[in-house]
């Protein structure tokens, strides 16, 4: 089944709104004419919504880098999927190990936001990966498979229709360690059998599976060359137009 590649953008908590704009208008520049892939970003939150402006009639997609699963209330620092459609997000980030490991995410919080932003027709980037630690004890499958069932727990295929995977081993997030593309395509292959095994063969086969650590201009070549990474989650190289572009603009 074909899948039409996916190239995201994360730019985590850099850019101010001035920054964004000059990076955005210089993507959509050069982003003309890209047919056979699609190209996101997703800015800081204090960027959304004039970077809308800038890519609302170009292929580029906007995305959030998270989000809370109510659509409004007293919840001080939180944004909902409601205002991220309302400002032009089309995608929204969850589950990223910072937001794990560094602010407590549980499997089950996530699952409330993935669901929350479905039921307002935006589509989640869950992001799943292990730590150092349990790839090397040989726990990567059961690590990844926990996750992908706690963040999708309760929701049923006809669901996911718009998901994306992000496999992101956190040990290559910005550690400039990158799984071989070998490697990834194992934790790819098992990813797609297991939503096989959860949501049936025809869902797993035309869902979209990113992979994202330390991707690079000189190494994104031969990770889309694998048959189960349909794009990338790209963090540090997605600041500076060249690398980004470059990522974009892979060959194969």
């Amino acid at each position: 089944m074909e899948r039409l590649p996916l190239i995201a953008g994360n730019w985590k908590m850099y850019k101010t709104v001035a920054e964004a704009l000059d990076l955005a208008q210089g993507l959509a520049k050069e982003c003309q004419g890209l047919g056979d892939r699609e190209v996101l970003i997703c800015p800081p939150f204090t960027a959304l919504k004039p970077v809308s402006e800038v890519v609302s009639n170009t292929s580029i997609q906007l995305g959030a880098q998270n989000c809370y699963y109510e659509d409004q209330g007293a919840f001080t620092g939180e944004i909902s999927p409601l205002m991220l459609k309302d400002v032009g997000c089309r995608y929204v980030i969850l589950g990223h190990s910072e937001r794990r490991h560094i602010f407590g995410e549980t499997d089950e919080l996530i699952n409330k936001k993935v669901a929350a932003v479905i039921r307002h027709g935006l589509r989640p980037i869950l992001c799943v990966g292990e730590r150092l630690e349990e790839r090397e004890s040989g726990e990567t499958f059961q690590v990844v498979k926990t996750q992908i069932d706690g963040g999708l727990a309760g929701l049923e295929g006809k669901d996911l229709k718009d998901l994306v995977i992000a496999y992101e081993p956190v040990w290559a997030i910005g550690t400039g360690k990158t799984a071989t593309p070998d490697q990834a395509q194992e934790v790819h292959a098992f990813i797609r059998n297991h939503l096989g095994e959860l949501f049936g063969d025809t869902l797993a086969k035309g869902l979209r599976i990113l992979y994202g650590g330390s991707v690079k201009p000189d190494n994104i070549d031969s990770l889309m060359a694998q048959d189960d990474i349909d794009g990338v989650l790209v963090g540090g190289a997605s600041l500076k137009l060249e690398s980004f572009v470059r990522i974009v603009k892979y060959q194969g």
